[in-house]
């Protein structure tokens, strides 16, 4: 059995969708996934069709769908932009650290620049 460890298995696609719209209405839908087809003139027709096209906006639907009925979650996989999800990327806070550092790593060049050749460091000197 290829599907032992998979709990969707033998689950419709329309019966998911059914149950997301009964539980929580299109409006409901469309604010917690922003896809248009929840947004605008929301079927479960059109919804399917769109789905069944699009493998990340299906895997969104799938992980609410599990989330709902609480059924063991995938791990975070990277999406078809290269991107990991929301839950898996690093803080905002990590980026202004380099900032920091490139001003520490000016000041510190510009004072040994006077005395030593550029890179000497990772080179070594020229009288070598």
């Amino acid at each position: 059995m290829t599907q032992a460890n998979n709990p969707l298995h033998g689950i419709k696609l329309e019966t998911i969708v059914t149950s997301l719209v009964e539980k929580y209405g299109w409006e409901e839908l469309a604010s917690r996934i922003n896809i248009q087809c929840f947004k605008d003139n929301p079927s479960v027709k059109s919804t399917l069709k769109f789905l069944r096209k699009t493998p990340w906006a299906r895997d969104k639907v799938e992980y609410l769908y599990r989330k709902a009925n609480k059924l063991p979650l995938p791990p975070p996989k990277e999406d078809s932009r290269g991107s990991f999800s929301a839950k898996s990327r690093p803080a905002k806070a990590n980026a202004a650290k380099p900032a920091v550092n490139k001003v520490v790593s000016t000041k510190a060049s510009s004072e040994t620049a006077s005395t030593e050749p550029v890179n000497a460091n990772i080179w070594g000197t020229s009288s070598n």
